[in-house]
């Protein structure tokens, strides 16, 4: 007869799984929420979402840079995201950030050489953190457990959003300044999503101007392209 093992009904991660259901469950109904993937209620993201959320890493590769996306932009993790950049939705950043940290391990670990590398967020412009109150990127990446290196600066832009891929690259030429020399310095670069890698891009020329290099490329969710990667540049 097999032995099926069941997990310990007194262990400290199912005690703290029970205190932070009952938490939520509290919290639910003083404060009434809605699930930021469905509009589900008492949860700031269901059962069913988070398992939506769960990572698939791939690569994700544009013309001028490649990375490592933990999620594709679709369906849940599209609304998810969009309730988390665009609504306010901090409440969502726990159930995203583990796709992140999956795309940042997929990036590290393939760029050969994790010894030494700093993590850099691409950052919001001033007045989209003056609108939203926080910085997604940033705010993501402390959600995965790591401290972002802040040496970018974000110059005022329109947003991508909207934008066909010409417009995308040249919007994004020129978004970003280094705060600093960074010369000998190596970093993994990180973004919340990836469409046609124009920010990506503006980013790492930002960093290389500095004397900087990225080594890696990681973002929480990809835009499946509709056209091959090798006609984007047509």
């Amino acid at each position: 007869m097999p032995i099926v093992h069941r997990p310990d009904p007194c262990s400290s991660r199912t005690v703290v799984q029970l205190v932070r259901d009952a938490l939520l469950d509290a919290v639910g109904l003083l404060v009434p929420v809605s699930c930021a993937g469905c509009g589900a209620p008492d949860r700031a993201v269901c059962a069913a979402c988070r398992a939506a959320l769960a990572p698939v890493p791939v690569r994700a590769p544009r013309p001028e840079v490649e990375s490592w996306a933990g999620l594709a932009y679709a369906g849940v993790a599209a609304r998810a995201i969009r309730s988390f950049k665009d609504e306010g939705r901090t409440d969502a950043a726990p159930a995203l950030a583990p796709a992140l940290r999956a795309a940042l391990a997929s990036a590290c670990a393939s760029s050969g050489r994790t010894a030494g590398l700093e993590l850099a967020a691409v950052p919001s412009t001033a007045t989209a953190r003056r609108q939203r109150g926080y910085e997604p990127v940033a705010l993501l990446v402390r959600h995965a457990g790591f401290r972002p290196t802040r040496v970018l600066r974000a110059r005022e832009r329109a947003d991508q959003a909207g934008l066909d891929r010409s417009a995308r690259r040249v919007n994004a030429d020129g978004a970003f300044a280094p705060v600093r020399r960074l010369d000998g310095r190596r970093f993994v670069l990180v973004d919340d999503v990836v469409t046609t890698g124009s920010t990506l891009a503006a980013a790492v020329r930002a960093i290389r101007s500095a004397g900087g290099s990225v080594d890696a490329v990681a973002v929480l969710a990809h835009t499946p392209l509709r056209i091959p990667v090798d006609h984007l540049n047509d």
